[in-house]
């Protein structure tokens, strides 16, 4: 599979594992239109690669994924019709993860918030590194959580402890993510390479097609799930894309200031 068109995502192999790496690491990873449409079609991308069998998920630098870049935020405020392809790219991301039949393991590597969240958690093992955060805080940046968290977070965790989360925008520690199931492994990140490295190593040497095959039908219920409700979890993200709490928001962090919300 040729790779050369992507700009904002680095690609890597080993024997049957092939790695997928968001590359901004100046900006933690944040995800700008660019990134986002490369994320729209990558897992359609790797599925269709003749030469992999297991995908690892990571980040360059010290971030996974700092969500949403904040000049991108700015310009669907400007122009409104720029979220509306957004919405339409957020779906794909979503689908063809979940439609992605290789295992995909995500190798935590930093902070996790907002769609950087929600891309980990989509992933079937998601192995996080100690020191690292995760959260999504849409809401403190006057957004529904639509583009998966309002979804994934009850499936892991359960409804009490999502809408915690969901609704304060409150990042959690690795220790607590792992204690509430919201991740599968917590390591410090020292070791985090050596031990996704093994666990991709075991998986591409156990019986593929068995593998391939279990994580399909483990994942039935979740993608009727989502394709049953993310419409309206993208809509929601859509309608409050207009708020004035999130052109407050926006502009609040540009002034480095806390933001004013007036619920409008």
């Amino acid at each position: 599979m040729d790779f050369s068109s992507y700009e904002c995502i680095e690609f890597q192999r080993e024997g049957r594992i092939l790695t997928i790496a968001l590359n901004r690491p100046a900006q933690r990873n944040a995800v700008n239109a660019r990134l986002h449409h490369e994320l729209s079609r990558v897992f359609t991308d790797a599925q269709r690669d003749p030469d992999s069998d297991i995908v690892v998920l990571t980040g360059n630098g010290s971030a996974f994924c700092a969500g949403g870049d904040i000049d991108w935020m700015q310009l669907s405020v400007d122009e409104p019709s720029e979220f509306e392809r957004t919405a339409r790219e957020a779906k794909d991301i979503v689908y063809t993860q979940l439609d992605l039949e290789k295992p995909l393991i995500c190798k935590l590597n930093g902070h996790a918030t907002g769609l950087g969240a929600s891309l980990a958690l989509l992933s079937d093992i998601v192995v996080m590194a100690a020191e690292a955060r995760i959260g999504d805080p849409h809401v403190s940046v006057g957004l529904v959580a639509g583009d998966g968290g309002a979804l994934i977070w009850p499936q892991l965790v359960g409804y009490a402890k999502a809408r915690k989360y969901l609704l304060t925008g409150e990042l959690m520690t690795a220790a607590e993510a792992e204690r509430i199931g919201l991740v599968t492994d917590v390591v410090p990140r020292a070791e985090l390479d050596a031990h996704v490295a093994a666990l991709a190593q075991r998986l591409a040497a156990g019986a593929t097609k068995a593998i391939r095959w279990s994580k399909v039908t483990t994942n039935l219920p979740l993608r009727q799930l989502f394709h049953s409700y993310f419409d309206a979890g993208v809509a929601y993200e859509c309608l409050s894309n207009g708020t004035a709490d999130h052109a407050e928001a926006v502009r609040a962090f540009r002034e480095r200031r806390p933001p004013v919300f007036t619920g409008r």
